[in-house]
């Protein structure tokens, strides 16, 4: 057993979450969690809102409220959509807490103590309209390597290069696209060149990540430079140095505290369960393993910020130093980056109405059906695209008719014939070969998984649903009607529970919710997938703050949802089985693509 830090992205809270986004965090980050509890893993799965920095204070000018009224609204959308999702966090928490603020700055001091944190006279950009402090990611314009329009002001896509806002030709902000202006400001900077050799080693020591993702972040190593880690802002935490705290317009840079979420998440979660320094084992014991997940615009904040500020922690750059109160911190054993989905062809764009919320989603539809569709056609190591007719048609062809249908026409026939699951007579060579089919499916599976193979592995389960159908489709146990064929009919149809079984295991990280229906179907008891749920929690620092939290007792049935194949019991009641999957009517695509085109033409 190893203790398996799963650290989720942080949502930014200043508005819904759409589909693309937890495409990109959300469904992966829990498959590969719920398959390592399965497994035998402790797991500690982390995340939170982040909720600091200037799209938060431009959002909260807009609607006229205060950043931290605008952040409450959407943390709890948040909290309430993934939730309802099924992501299966041990805490999401936010950015907000006194105990972020404590572990952020605990940061900052030790990394400038070690000498990583310097301060330099810097070149910031400032709304003309607001005298806000832009930050570089919300700043657009022309490549002065590549000539790609549409760089940020802290890297280019296209080339990959570094870049400082004021390099960018042209520049715009992509907050209301108006040109920026540039004025000297005193920032501290972590000296990323003192850490460049660590952190080359470090990721050249790295195996099996996605090459996509390992090449990006070695290719980061070529123009490494010092990056700014406080900011202009008055929304934000404290820097905590003497002549700096007490400024109320200097701040931590978001992107400076953001990353700091999972080791504060994970702080605040031991302290929450009475042990305080139960995180350590996540994070201070170096058989641990960690791995992120992001979309693929957070690599260089994952791979190469994040590291780069534990490296700096733990005195690992040439500097030296030594580490702070929390000892030597782990780095990421792997960055787990997907790509982009985009919808109907269009880039996500809530401003511009291609969009589709999570909230709207699971009004409408079933949450397995969203996780299935992410699973099997999702952006994993290349950028896939939404369509309504594909939602559909894996629905009602995979879903519905493929695994549903299996489900429910072998609990029928069990429940019709025996009332309870029959004991097995003679195995024939047909039901020794599904049976070692479905069985040998859980090392073929559980190792794509812990790969982050996600659509290798559930296409490989589906096949497998395949397999099943194939069987009952070839032993007719419907035709088996002789009272001398009666042990026969009792053999076909245990086998095919058998089979049903280990599937629906199999099939539980992807698809929770329906996990739990199949295995009620057949009579089972007991939790054998785990749900998260909201709890309203008191701060730990400040009891006059309240906020909702997700967590989950994901021990429930451990048992029962063991990675492995469980046998069904004869004797078990079955009874008339009920729809797992709602099939979708051909309108819904029409309806759903003319309800995109009011979205996007303002209707």
């Amino acid at each position: 057993m190893a203790h398996i830090l799963s650290a989720v992205a942080w949502p930014y809270a200043n508005g819904p979450r759409h589909i693309g986004h937890v495409a990109g965090f959300g469904v992966p980050s829990d498959v590969f969690s719920r398959y390592m509890r399965m497994a035998g893993h402790d797991v500690l799965m982390v995340s939170g809102t982040d909720e600091h920095g200037t799209p938060i204070l431009v959002q909260a000018e807009q609607e006229g409220v205060g950043p931290q009224v605008l952040a409450d609204r959407y943390n709890r959308v948040i909290v309430e959509d993934l939730t309802k999702l099924g992501l299966s966090y041990d805490l999401f928490t936010r950015t907000t807490t006194g105990n972020h603020y404590a572990v952020a700055q605990e940061m900052f001091r030790t990394v400038h103590k070690n000498g990583y944190l310097v301060e330099q006279t810097t070149m910031g950009a400032i709304s003309p309209s607001t005298g806000r402090t832009l930050p570089d990611r919300y700043i657009e314009g022309t490549c002065p390597r590549c000539g790609y329009d549409g760089a940020r002001g802290d890297q280019c896509d296209n080339c990959g290069n570094q870049l400082d806002a004021i390099e960018l030709k042209n520049p715009r902000s992509r907050i209301n696209g108006e040109t920026p202006v540039f004025v000297e400001s005193n920032q501290f900077f972590l000296d990323l060149p003192a850490l460049v050799d660590s952190l080359e080693a470090w990721l050249r020591s790295r195996e099996a990540w996605r090459p996509n993702v390992l090449k990006f972040s070695l290719n980061l190593l070529a123009d490494v430079r010092p990056r700014a880690m406080t900011r202009d802002i008055d929304w934000g935490i404290p820097v905590p140095l003497d002549g700096w705290e007490s400024n109320p317009s200097k701040r931590l840079y978001v992107w400076f505290d953001a990353v700091i979420g999972y080791l504060s998440a994970s702080v605040e979660w031991a302290r929450r369960t009475g042990d305080v320094d139960a995180w350590r084992a996540w994070w201070n014991d170096e058989q641990a393993r960690s791995y992120y997940f992001m979309g693929k615009d957070n690599i260089t904040f994952h791979s190469q910020i994040w590291p780069a500020e534990l490296l700096a922690y733990d005195g690992r750059g040439s500097r030296g130093g030594a580490p702070g109160a929390y000892g030597a911190l782990n780095l990421p054993t792997e960055v787990v980056s997907s790509e982009f989905l985009t919808m109907e062809g269009k880039q996500f764009s809530s401003s511009r109405g291609v969009v589709i919320y999570v909230r709207d989603m699971l009004a409408r539809y079933q949450p397995d059906a969203l996780r299935y569709y992410i699973s099997i056609a999702g952006p994993e190591n290349q950028d896939s695209d939404f369509t309504w007719a594909e939602f559909k048609r894996r629905t009602n062809d995979e879903l519905v008719a493929a695994w549903g249908n299996l489900v429910n026409r072998t609990a029928n026939l069990i429940h019709k014939n025996f009332g309870e699951i029959p004991a097995p007579g003679v195995l024939e060579p047909a039901d020794r070969e599904l049976l070692a089919a479905t069985q040998g499916g859980f090392a073929t599976v559980g190792e794509m998984v812990g790969a982050h193979r996600q659509r290798a592995a559930v296409g490989e389960a589906m096949r497998l649903v395949t397999e099943a159908n194939r069987y009952l489709s070839e032993t007719e146990p419907w035709k088996l009607k002789a009272p001398e064929q009666r042990e026969r009919l009792a053999t076909v149809l245990s086998t095919a529970a058998q089979a049903i079984s280990d599937c629906r295991t199999m099939l539980s990280p992807f698809l929770p919710h329906s996990a739990q229906v199949v295995h009620e179907a057949f009579g089972g008891t007991g939790t054998v997938s785990p749900l998260p749920r909201i709890e309203e929690v008191t701060d730990l620092d400040d009891p006059s703050r309240q906020y909702p939290v997700i967590t989950g007792d994901y021990t429930l049935g451990q048992t029962l949802a063991a990675w492995a194949s469980v046998p069904v019991v004869p004797g078990t009641p079955v009874g008339p089985a009920v729809p797992v999957f709602t099939k979708l009517d051909d309108s819904i695509v029409e309806t759903e693509l003319e309800r995109l085109r009011d979205e996007s033409s303002g209707a």
